[in-house]
């Protein structure tokens, strides 16, 4: 397996470059670059070598870390596209994805301040299954109608669930260690 710094993170696996990845297929690649180029395997060589196979299984390790992720992935997709995902590049949101932010937030807040545990849990659950709906969207838009403008607002979506879904961790966390 090459490790050419050049190649994007789906050429490095040899899998097709889309928004599904297949999940099983990019481990057992990740697994075979990572032992082809683990330090361990360079400790007699010399110091390039090493620094050279520190600097493959880095890549190796990102490149695994960036597919495996749903979030990553589409803006890493989006990226090669030539498109920007980040603040600068930040489209409008519907209004109605603004107020239900704005609903979510005050449920996990209300939930939060009242320790309603079971609330935090069943508001996580939602959220999740909110985040897997959004997902099996960006997959039609980036994967069938490379529909660039529609990804990059699911993208932004998905930062907020996941931002949100950290929050609602967190909250479930405290109330946890404050019941020990």
């Amino acid at each position: 397996m090459s490790t050419n710094s050049d190649q994007d993170f789906f050429s490095l696996f040899n899998l097709p470059r889309q928004f599904a990845v297949n999940v099983p297929a990019l481990e057992h690649a990740w697994r075979t670059a990572a032992a082809q180029v683990h330090p361990d395997r360079y400790t007699h060589s010399s110091d390039a070598e090493k620094r050279s196979a520190l600097r493959q299984i880095t890549r190796i390790n990102g490149a695994y870390q960036t597919l495996k992720s749903p979030l990553k992935c589409a803006c890493y997709l989006l990226e090669l596209a030539g498109i920007k995902t980040q603040e600068d590049g930040k489209k409008q949101m519907p209004e109605a994805f603004l107020m239900a932010q704005m609903d979510w937030r005050e449920r996990v807040e209300e939930a939060r301040v009242e320790k309603n545990l079971t609330v935090l849990q069943e508001l996580s659950r939602q959220l999740r299954a909110d985040n897997c709906a959004h997902q099996g969207h960006l997959e039609q838009a980036i994967d069938h109608r490379a529909d660039w403008d529609a990804a990059v607002l699911l993208v932004q979506k998905m930062r907020f669930f996941e931002a949100l879904e950290e929050e609602i961790s967190d909250a479930i966390e405290f109330l946890l260690d404050e019941s020990i």
